[in-house]
Order: C-alpha cells, then sequence, then structure tokens
C-alpha cells in the first residue's frame, strides 16, 4: 500500500535513507495495512533544505501562477474523491460516506486558498508629509512546518498545505502514522498539478522526533499544529527557543445548548450528526449535553432513538454509519473514561461496552449517561468518542456561567428560536466558534480556531493567510 510513496523531498517520492518502516493498523479488522517510510534525521535535513530552495521559486512565482496550481488541486482532489475516502476508511476507521465529505471539503479549501492568493493585499497610508509615502505590504512567512493529526488527516492537511501556497510559501507536511497515505495521497496529487520541487515535502515517520528537528532548525519559521492541548504546549515551548510563528488549534470541549423553545426532534438530529462524526473522535465534537429542564426526557428520548438506528461496522462497507475507534489506545481511554464516570454516580442509559458481534476491531458502542454532575471527569476531559452525557439547567444565565466554565473554548451549539437567546449567548460563549441551530461549523470561508487553551489563530477565511505572512511597512522619500 505505501511502496509508491516515502519520503517526499525535491519533488521526488524517495526511500528513507535507513530503509526503516512502521507498521499501518486498520482499525475495523486489527490487520496491518503495510508498511509506511520511516525518515531518519538525514532525511529531515534533505527535506528542510529542498523546502528552502523550494521557497526561494515559490515566493518569485507570481499569485496567478499560484493560483492557478492550487486550483488544479482542488480539481485533482474532487477527480479522486473515492481513493482519497478509501484511504481513510483504511487508516482512520472513518465511514466511506464520511471521506468522500471530508475529500469535497478538502477540494473546497484548496479553491478557496487559490482565490486569495490573488487577494494579498497591501495598503498605502496618506503620511503626514507631502514628500513621503507609507506602504504596507506582505511577503511570505518563510518555510512551514505542518503538523497534520490523524482524525481528519485530509482536511487538516488541506487546510496548512494550501494556506502556506496562496501565501507563497513551501511547506514540510508530517502526517500522523496511524494516517500517512491519506497525506502522500494529497501530495501526490499536489506533484501531479505542477507545484514545483520542494514547495510541498513530506516526512514520514517518528512525531516527536521529526516535529523536533523541524522546529529546532533555523529554516522553518512559522509552524501549524492541530493537536492535543498538552502536545501545543510543548510545541509552543519548542518554538520559543526560535522564535518561530505557530497556529495551534488544540483540545476541545464543546456544550451542547438545548433551551425549551425549539423542535425537539430536529435538535436531535442535528445532535447525532455533530456528536457521532467520526464516532466523536472531533475536536469540536459536542461532549456537555445542557437540556432545559422541561425537555430534558423529551430529548434523551429522541436523541437515543436515533442513536440505536445507527450501523455499526468497518467504513468500508456500505451502510456503515459508525466505525471504529481508530487505534486501541483510543479504545482504552474511553473504556476507562466510562467506568470512571460510573463510579463518580452516572447512570448509563444505552451502550458502556464493546458491541456484540464484532471479535476484532476497536468499536464501541454510543453511550448516553444521565444523572451527571458538572464536577465528574467526563465534564473536563476531552472524551474523543461516542460519549454523552446528559444535563439539565433552569435558566439561560445558570447555563451559560455553566458552559464556560471550562478551560478548553474552541466550539459551542446554541439551540432556539429566540433571537434575543441566540445572539445573547453566541456573544457570551467563551469558545472561538458557535453554532447557532446547526450543526455545520467547519467552512472553507470562515475562520476557525479556538480561544483559552485550544490555542490561537486561525484556519479557514480571509483571515487565516495573514498567519502565513509577514507584514512590511516602507517611508518611502520621493528624494533626497
Amino acid at each position: 500500500m505505501y511502496s509508491k510513496f516515502g519520503q517526499f523531498i525535491d519533488g521526488k517520492w524517495l526511500e528513507a535513507e535507513k530503509k526503516e518502516t512502521y507498521e499501518v493498523i486498520n482499525p475495523a479488522t486489527e490487520e496491518i495495512i503495510g508498511n509506511a517510510s520511516k525518515a531518519s534525521r538525514a532525511d529531515v535535513q534533505k527535506a528542510l533544505k529542498s523546502a528552502q530552495q523550494g521557497l526561494e521559486i515559490w515566493r518569485n512565482t507570481d499569485p496567478w501562477t499560484r493560483s492557478s496550481v492550487i486550483r488544479k488541486i482542488a480539481d485533482l482532489i474532487r477527480e479522486k474523491k473515492e481513493i482519497l475516502a478509501k484511504w481513510m476508511a483504511m487508516e482512520n476507521g472513518k465511514p466511506l460516506l464520511e471521506g468522500l465529505a471530508e475529500a469535497n471539503g478538502s477540494a473546497d479549501i484548496f479553491e478557496w486558498n487559490s482565490e486569495e492568493t490573488k487577494r494579498i493585499f497591501g495598503q498605502t497610508v496618506e503620511s503626514r508629509n507631502k514628500n513621503t509615502r507609507i506602504h504596507v505590504y506582505y511577503q511570505p512567512v518563510g518555510v512551514v512546518a505542518a503538523l497534520v493529526p490523524w482524525n481528519f488527516p485530509l482536511i487538516l492537511a488541506s487546510r496548512k498545505i494550501s494556506t502556506a501556497l496562496a501565501a507563497g510559501c513551501s511547506v514540510i507536511c508530517k502526517p500522523d502514522v496511524i494516517t500517512p497515505g491519506t497525506v502522500m495521497e494529497l501530495v501526490d496529487i499536489c506533484k501531479e498539478a505542477g507545484v514545483p520541487p520542494g514547495v510541498v515535502n513530506l516526512l514520514s515517520g517518528d512525531p516527536p522526533s521529526i516535529s523536533n528537528q523541524l522546529l529546532e532548525s533555523d529554516i522553518v519559521k512559522k509552524v501549524s499544529i492541530t493537536g492535543s492541548t498538552r502536545v501545543g504546549k510543548l510545541i509552543l515551548k519548542k518554538a520559543a527557543d526560535k522564535v518561530q510563528r505557530v497556529t495551534m488549534e488544540l483540545s476541545g470541549h464543546s456544550p451542547f445548548i438545548v433551551f425549551d423553545d425549539v423542535d425537539i426532534n430536529k435538535v436531535a438530529d442535528m445532535a447525532i450528526s455533530a456528536k457521532f462524526r467520526n464516532n466523536g473522535q472531533v475536536c469540536i465534537s459536542p461532549n456537555r449535553f445542557y437540556i432545559q429542564e422541561n425537555k430534558k426526557q423529551e430529548f434523551i428520548a429522541a436523541f437515543i432513538d436515533r442513536t440505536k438506528k445507527l450501523k455499526i461496522g468497518n467504513g468500508m462497507d456500505e451502510g456503515t454509519q459508525l466505525g471504529p475507534l481508530t487505534t486501541a489506545k483510543r479504545l482504552a481511554e474511553i473504556e476507562d473514561l466510562v467506568e470512571i464516570t460510573k463510579k463518580e454516580g452516572a447512570k448509563v442509559l444505552l451502550g458502556g461496552k464493546r458491541p456484540p458481534g464484532f471479535n476484532k476491531g476497536f468499536y464501541y458502542e454510543p453511550t448516553v449517561f444521565d444523572e451527571v454532575k458538572d464536577n465528574f471527569t467526563i465534564m473536563s476531559q476531552e472524551p474523543f468518542g461516542p460519549l454523552v452525557p446528559m444535563l439539565s439547567f433552569k435558566s439561560f444565565d445558570e447555563v451559560i456561567e455553566r458552559a464556560n466554565n471550562n478551560d478548553l473554548g474552541l466550539c459551542s451549539y446554541i439551540y432556539t428560536n429566540s433571537m434575543d437567546k441566540a445572539n445573547r449567548a453566541s456573544e457570551l460563549m467563551e469558545t472561538g466558534t458557535v453554532a447557532v441551530n446547526t450543526h455545520q461549523v467547519p467552512l472553507a470561508e470562515a475562520p476557525f480556531g479556538g480561544i483559552k487553551q485550544t490555542g490561537y489563530g486561525r484556519e479557514g477565511g480571509s483571515m487565516a493567510i495573514k498567519d502565513y505572512l509577514n507584514v512590511k511597512y516602507t517611508h518611502l522619500g520621493l528624494k533626497v
């Protein structure tokens, strides 16, 4: 599966210097998909040199040419979306339909940034002196290290690579060892689309080792990471030594607030889509369900009824709606958190165990809890899986205060037919994104990111490209 790839350096797929590999596991079957190339220190140095040379080519390529190449990548992703979806089903376990949606979303991101590259507008400021002019313009920040996680390998790699390319930067992409093939396929598409050698590079292998080497290099000027808060803090400390620019989107623990003036069935449908996408292994997955007390039992009944109908299975199988968790480690962590939640006093209304009939694979049933209190572990520890704690609230002010009582601030969900409540809640929520009466959050045209310990910087929308650019101000005297 991985033999046609390897390390992508200077526009070519290369065998690793030491010819080392690592195994990639299919989470649905626990079988080995194949052996992927493992980069050595020498490979990292080659990639750094390649990216440095690629930067000089790409930053001097005119915006319209860059735009055309980036748009071609979008077109090729759409052409090859079935191939990409199969990679994600095999490596990540997500259903094919979700993989197709991720491929389409990734194409949208490249398309958006193909247009943004032509709209890097500078500024002329009126000078206080009639003999001088003040010019403000933007230049590429330099070589970018793109650290990509396993849960959405295609769309998150696309955000980082496309924005870097739009800004005129070169990039070294490091996929997770769990999902290298998905990102390798994307990088191969970049090559096919005509990205010059050295502009996009890929290093596959041990994440801490590769990341540390990239962060220690004077060549890397910016780091973009999507990952856990713990890992983000380590990266930030490393980047501080070189004063490298950092964009980071880290852990989330999203509240899902349902007021009593809504159609409960419609909200339950959206809750299912939001919660069980990628089996809950999503940074914006709703993890704390606050239902106004007079509607709580109705909502729970509607939610459980829909959850029971979800088809669990191999992501490659037609009709699968809920695949396995992605790793044995993730499964063990989910099992531990379920036991902790039960010991703390929660009542299991649905699930709470591995599904019957699955002798292989990292499967776990969607699990709904009642009688949960705010001080339970599950209310502060990101579940990153199909766990649903249900709580009630009485008043607007009460639920806003409780929902904001968390160190993480990525996303929040609000459901109400009151424009007053919708506006006030969206303004008061301490999160970088808010979904009101919808379950859709990440869009190519919108800025995505968090606050508090979820990180900073934005991906998507017109703001994202600014994080890949340096601002230069020139005070120009007309004569001497």
